[in-house]
């Protein structure tokens, strides 16, 4: 007998069926960690050395330095973008993946980075997250120091995470090269200016900085409630595909952390980034960096829209015309080419014609030419025939004398 089959998604039971089953998230979610943990005992019991690095889970701690991350995969049936962005856009969570105090943090501004630096270590600013500030740098510094391939590779190494002032993120592409923006960590905006108040008219007026040189620097307080709340989000990379990929746990959070971080990051894929919202997504899955995606919701259509759809008949007509000599389609109707393609037979034909001729005038001036040639070559070979003839008797008349 065959072996009955198993649905790999449950359907919603209530409401629109353009959302995410809780039970089947956390389902998946179990499932997922439980076999990379069961992995990664696995490796460890067939491993002949102890890992230095290996935390106990009960700990507390949810980003401890071993825990693998967790990615949710979403796919569309139509593109997400037209093409690729380098400023990664942000998703706040519930459960932030870079709560770890050894976190290593990189943060470029813009000129002069001194004001940033006093700023940073600043007694009103937050002690837990300047120590985790490991390097400022300044956009003019980094242009000049980290111009070598090499130069570029050892500072990727060196840090964890690297955000940016949103004033200069634009320009880091063209100097950070490949090496940061083909790598899972591209500078990440962040706003580091005051926020615009209101004058006595009611409009937005932008705070003037201290020194025609220096920028406009936000307040230590504003600086680092704007670095953690970059923190608490997942960040977004997009390019020109039906597919994009998102960090959204590691292997040390508990089924429930997961499945909550899932469906805050659907939540606002949806809503922000996906074109047509839940009508132009095919499938949501999470996997691990080693394992095979595990389905969390998938579409029962794949078009986006109905008039997408071909009817049965508009079907039947389509195949008739392609075979007779093609179709198009333009919206929702179909446009027969007869008459353009008669055009174009008749342009052919033209085309044909006149090569035709060129070739057979081509040809005639060749045997034209040809004959020419032949006809000089006959009268040169007579006039060194009859040279030979009066050479010979000459010599004969001669001889017959002496």
């Amino acid at each position: 007998m065959a072996p009955e089959s198993k649905a790999l998604t449950t359907r919603v039971t209530s409401g629109s069926p353009y959302q995410l089953d809780q039970s089947q998230t956390l389902k998946a979610s179990t499932a997922l960690l439980k076999h990379i943990h069961t992995e990664s005992d696995r490796k460890e019991a067939a491993s002949t050395t102890k890992s230095l690095l290996k935390t106990d889970d009960s700990s507390g701690d949810t980003a401890s330095p071993d825990a693998e991350p967790i990615w949710l995969v979403l796919t569309t049936k139509r593109h997400i973008s037209d093409q690729r962005r380098l400023k990664p856009g942000k998703i706040p969570l519930p459960h932030p993946l870079n709560s770890s105090p050894t976190t290593t943090i990189c943060l470029i501004t813009c000129d002069p980075q001194r004001q940033v630096k006093d700023t940073i270590s600043h007694s009103s600013f937050h002690a837990s997250l300047s120590s985790r500030i490991t390097k400022i740098i300044g956009i003019s510094k980094l242009k000049a120091r980290y111009q070598p391939f090499e130069n570029k590779r050892q500072l990727l190494s060196e840090h964890d995470l690297f955000l940016a002032d949103a004033r200069v993120v634009t320009m880091l592409p063209k100097i950070l090269g490949k090496v940061f923006y083909r790598s899972h960590k591209r500078p990440v905006p962040v706003s580091l200016e005051p926020y615009r108040q209101t004058n006595a008219e009611g409009k937005r007026v932008t705070p003037k900085p201290a020194t025609e040189k220096s920028k406009a620097l936000a307040s230590p307080e504003q600086i680092a409630k704007e670095i953690e709340k970059t923190l608490g989000c997942a960040f977004v990379h997009l390019s020109p595909s039906n597919n994009v990929s998102v960090r959204i746990g590691l292997s040390s959070f508990t089924p429930e952390q997961v499945a909550e971080n899932v469906e805050a990051v659907v939540t606002g894929l949806v809503e922000k980034f996906i074109p047509k919202g839940w009508r132009n997504v095919r499938g949501v899955h999470i996997k691990g960096p080693n394992t095979m995606a595990l389905p969390i919701w998938l579409a029962d259509e794949l078009w986006v829209e109905e008039g997408d759809v071909l009817e049965d008949e508009e079907a039947e007509k389509m195949k008739a015309l392609a075979v007779k000599g093609g179709a198009k389609r333009k919206g929702r109707g179909l446009i027969k080419v007869e008459d353009e393609n008669e055009g174009n037979r008749v342009k052919r034909e033209r085309s044909e014609g006149n090569e035709k001729g060129e070739r057979e005038k081509r040809r005639r001036i060749e045997d034209t030419d040809l004959s020419k040639e032949m006809k000089e070559r006959r009268e040169k070979l007579r006039e060194q025939k009859r040279a030979d003839r009066e050479e010979m008797q000459g010599k004969t008349k001669a001889a017959a004398i002496t």
